[in-house]
């Protein structure tokens, strides 16, 4: 099944639908594309969960990350709609009930989407440099939202950091 991405704008909301898979693979682009939204002053996300398969804990992660930005920031809120009982398993398991709504029906006006691309174009080494990045973030932006997840994913910060301080191998 081929995943995608589609975002949008309705109003003051950003509409983000998942098709397929939300993972590490298309969390990089959610991740700027949320940070580019903040900056132009959205403050109100929409995740819909109606057609996605299936959530990494990157994905999950950059969900947070948005969520804890909007936090910061003093307003705005991130809210996943339509969201299945097993999706719905997977947020509440990790705390993210706690920094954002989750329903399990969904809003009636939807955007006008453009669907975000899956990869980079950067150099294999570059693309595979910032990979680990978003995901080390995605998994600390998991710790900062509840604490009681560092122990389910220090294993995978440690391993995430040593791969980040290696110098890439030239072929």
């Amino acid at each position: 099944m081929q995943s995608s991405i589609q975002v949008g704008v309705n109003g003051k909301a950003v509409w983000v639908k998942v098709e397929g898979k939300g993972n590490f693979l298309n969390s990089g682009n959610l991740k700027e594309f949320a940070r580019e939204m903040v900056q132009r002053g959205y403050r109100e996300f929409v995740v819909d969960l109606e057609n996605c398969v299936m959530m990494d804990s990157t994905f999950m992660g950059t969900m947070a990350g948005v969520a804890l930005r909007l936090k910061e920031l003093g307003h705005g809120h991130l809210h996943v709609i339509h969201c299945g009982q097993r999706s719905r398993d997977l947020l509440t398991g990790l705390g993210l009930d706690q920094i954002f709504q989750i329903h399990a029906d969904g809003a009636a006006a939807e955007p006008a989407c453009e669907i975000l691309p899956n990869t980079t174009a950067a150099e294999p080494s570059v693309q595979k440099q910032q990979q680990a990045q978003q995901m080390l973030d995605a998994h600390e932006a998991l710790c900062e939202a509840a604490p009681e997840n560092f122990s389910r994913f220090k294993d995978v910060l440690e391993y995430l950091k040593q791969d980040l301080h290696q110098e890439p191998t030239i072929k």
